[in-house]
């Protein structure tokens, strides 16, 4: 495992739509464990593979690990398949834009498929800070910043 470092806004593979991952090998092995060690040093509760300068579709999160016990999960090529029509507006930050938080509206609640890091597909319906963590990171792959539909608080 290794750190890599995060790029920030303005750097364009922020803003280019990640390529779907079509092997599941050991690059990607490492890439993802890679993402975790640099999430937890950074720290943060999400990571995308652009943030690293990867344009795959790939993403890590672990919203809990601040406070409580560790919940990682790897998403490679996730989508939503269903959300909630109401929707909630919070705080949100990015590592790739410090120092700066955006109020967000986001669905109550997701229902996400996605591969993990074997390929073996997973669904699963996230609420509360993982269904925002799902989407913000999500946003990350088709190159939106929440800079683009939030309100800088």
């Amino acid at each position: 495992m290794a750190l890599r470092e995060v790029c920030l806004i303005g750097e364009p593979v922020l803003r280019a739509v990640a390529a779907p991952v079509a092997q599941f090998d050991e690059d990607l092995a490492t890439l993802i464990a890679d993402m975790f060690e640099t999430m937890y040093a950074a720290p943060g509760r999400g990571l995308a593979a652009p943030q690293v300068g990867v344009s795959s579709r790939v993403f890590v999160t672990d919203v809990t690990w601040k406070d409580g016990p560790h919940t990682p999960i790897a998403f490679v090529n996730p989508e939503v398949v269903a959300q909630a029509e109401d929707v909630v507006t919070g705080p949100e930050a990015c590592l790739s834009i410090p120092e700066r938080a955006f109020d967000v509206k986001r669905p109550s609640w997701v229902e996400a498929r996605w591969q993990d890091a074997d390929g073996a597909v997973r669904q699963a319906r996230f609420e509360g800070p993982q269904a925002i963590c799902f989407c913000h990171e999500l946003d990350h792959l088709n190159g939106v910043l929440i800079t683009d539909h939030g309100v800088e608080r």
